[in-house]
C-alpha cells in the first residue's frame, strides 16, 4: 500500500484520495434520507427538496404582525392608535411616559424588545408640521428613552428615525411618531424586517413596567 506521507508531489496525493472514494453511480440511491429529524425527533424535509436559494439572509418570522396587515391603515384621527392611546391607562396604552406636548409607548408590533415610539399628542403626520415645542420635546424623550433602554435592556446600540408618508413605509403615516429600536451586537441589521433581527422573547406589559420603573421622575 502507497503510504501518503512519502508522497511529495500533490498530484500524487490527490490521485490517492480520489482513487479511495467510492464510484459513483447515479441509479444508486442517495444514501442521504430524504427526510431528516429534528434534535427533538419532529420529521422535515430536507432543504435539497424545497424551493429557494439559500441567502445570508436570517428570517425573523412575525405571525403576530398579520393582524396589522389585514386591519390595514387606520382612516382617520377617531381610529388612530395613538391619539386613543393617551385616553386608555398606561398598561393598556402601553404607556411608558406622558410629556407636556409629547408621550412615548412601546410598539405593539415591535422589530426588538424594547422598541418605543415617541409621539405628539395632536394628530399631524409630517414632521415639518409638528410645532416648535413638539420637536424639542420629541428630542428630549428620545433621548431619555435611549438611556432608559440602555440601563434595563443593556442594549448596544439603536436605529431610531421616522417614515414620513404612506410612500415612504409608514405605518400610521397619518400621526407623526419616531421609532426608537434598541440593537444588540447579534442581531444584525435593521431593514428588512428587518434583516437578521431577533426578536427577543418578553412580554410587553412586562417590559413596560420595567422600562416606566427606570424613566426619570
Amino acid at each position: 500500500m502507497t503510504d501518503e506521507r512519502h508522497l511529495d508531489e500533490p498530484a500524487e496525493r490527490a490521485a490517492l484520495h480520489r482513487d479511495a472514494l467510492p464510484a459513483f453511480d447515479p441509479a444508486e440511491p442517495p444514501e442521504e434520507p430524504l427526510v431528516a429529524e429534528h434534535a427533538w425527533g419532529a420529521p422535515t424535509q430536507m432543504s435539497s427538496e424545497l424551493p429557494g436559494v439559500p441567502d445570508a439572509f436570517q428570517r425573523l418570522w412575525t405571525p403576530y404582525r398579520m393582524v396589522y396587515i389585514q386591519n390595514g391603515q387606520m382612516p382617520d384621527e377617531h381610529a388612530c392608535p395613538f391619539c386613543r392611546a393617551p385616553e386608555l391607562a398606561d398598561d393598556q396604552g402601553l404607556i411608558v411616559h406622558r410629556g407636556e406636548t409629547c408621550f412615548v409607548l412601546l410598539n405593539l408590533y415591535p422589530y426588538n424588545t424594547g422598541h418605543m415610539m415617541v409621539c405628539p399628542y395632536r394628530h399631524v403626520g409630517m414632521y415639518d408640521q409638528a410645532t416648535t415645542e413638539e420637536v424639542a420635546e420629541m428630542a428630549v424623550l428620545t433621548q431619555t428613552a435611549m438611556r432608559v433602554l440602555s440601563q434595563v435592556t443593556r442594549c448596544q446600540g439603536f436605529n431610531i428615525g421616522m417614515n414620513q408618508g404612506r410612500i415612504a413605509g409608514a405605518g400610521i403615516a397619518d400621526h407623526l411618531h419616531q421609532h426608537i429600536v434598541p440593537r444588540w451586537s447579534l442581531d444584525s441589521n435593521f431593514f428588512p424586517i428587518i434583516a437578521k433581527t431577533k426578536a427577543l422573547p418578553i412580554l410587553l406589559e412586562d417590559m413596560r413596567q420595567d422600562i416606566q420603573a427606570a424613566w426619570p421622575v
